[in-house]
């Protein structure tokens, strides 16, 4: 595959990172590094054409931080599929220099709000031609096709065998997931417009700069940019700082450096709890659908179950103060 990049050059691969989703591999080669990324979640390649299509056109925006930048091959494409009769099929990016943020850091929670404000101003205006692969979160059924609603009761109300250690979880997951679809409605009348879908501290990079500290210096992985509520965005990311001493600090940053870049409507903030909320609960349907399909085993199920549990528990906790910042920062005065 990489003699489609490199022609009979040499390379070799080095160690790096990498997520749950997709196999990633870091590459040095013609004096330079590269990322190569293998998908694992579908072999679909319209979808990787619109995700580079994003990429291609915002990295000519000047935003103050990098994304990843699809490379071409020979023959012009920037997917490729593997040859080794799995289907599977793989990009190279550029590499960008930076690392991941610590878990819990609350050195760049404001940054990292701000950088996510100027990503949304900057898809809000993306002019691209192809069509999203991927429905809005609030979705449900239409995101996750191997979960629909009969199977996802069945699954957490009367748990296979293996996962019955898992039982008391599965149902308080089994009965959120019903009660959440009785606000769909009012989720389709909210702005919508491309989102990232999926920007948390292991979808980023940061760096150090001298005269600012620690810095945003990449927003990686756009493999589930769609067109969704333009607040999901925002409740993705304060999903992910639910838990710890400072939670809410690290979401009052957030809310604040997001706030200075975009202001919200009062619908949108006001559902801003119950978006968040839907992201764990999407987490969770990802997961439970990639072990039915045989992609992950049992063990990786049972502990994506036990965090959308915790993230239910801790959302009950704040909800009411995630709120009340969100009017404070989002909203005009």
């Amino acid at each position: 595959m990489l003699q489609r990049y490199f022609g009979s050059g040499e390379w070799k691969f080095i160690e790096g990172q990498s997520g749950w989703n997709n196999t990633m591999r870091f590459i040095e080669a013609n004096g330079r590094r590269w990322v190569l990324r293998i998908y694992e979640t579908h072999k679909d390649a319209e979808k990787i054409k619109f995700e580079h299509e994003i990429l291609l056109v915002l990295s000519e925006c000047s935003l103050p931080f990098q994304v990843p930048v699809p490379v071409k091959c020979e023959d012009g494409s920037t997917v490729v599929e593997l040859e080794d009769g799995t289907g599977r099929l793989a990009c190279l990016f550029h590499y960008i220099e930076g690392h991941r943020p610590e878990e819990g850091s609350t050195e760049i929670a404001y940054t990292f709000g701000a950088a996510t404000g100027q990503l949304s101003v900057a898809l809000a205006s993306l002019k691209v031609e192809g069509k999203p692969m991927y429905p809005p979160y609030y979705e449900m059924d239409s995101a996750h096709p191997l979960c629909m609603p009969s199977k996802v009761a069945e699954f957490c109300f009367n748990p296979p065998t293996e996962f019955q250690g898992q039982s008391a979880a599965l149902r308080v997951i089994g009965e959120a997931i019903q009660n959440f679809r009785g606000y769909l409605p009012q989720f389709r009348e909210l702005p919508h417009q491309l989102i990232h879908g999926d920007i948390n501290y292991s979808n980023s990079l940061v760096s150090e700069s001298e005269s600012d500290g620690k810095c945003v210096a990449a927003i990686l992985d756009f493999e589930f940019c769609t067109r969704d509520l333009r607040v999901m965005e925002l409740a993705v990311i304060v999903s992910g700082f639910l838990t710890g001493e400072l939670a809410l600090d690290n979401i009052e940053g957030i809310l604040s450096g997001f706030g200075e870049q975009l202001q919200l409507e009062r619908a949108e903030v006001e559902a801003i709890p119950l978006l968040v909320q839907l992201r764990i609960l999407d987490v969770f349907l990802h997961f439970l659908g990639r072990y039915l399909d045989g992609v992950d085993g049992e063990s990786v199920l049972k502990e994506q179950t036990l965090y959308a549990l915790d993230g239910l528990r801790q959302l009950e906790k704040v909800e009411g103060e995630i709120l009340g910042l969100s009017f404070q920062y989002l909203t005009t005065k």
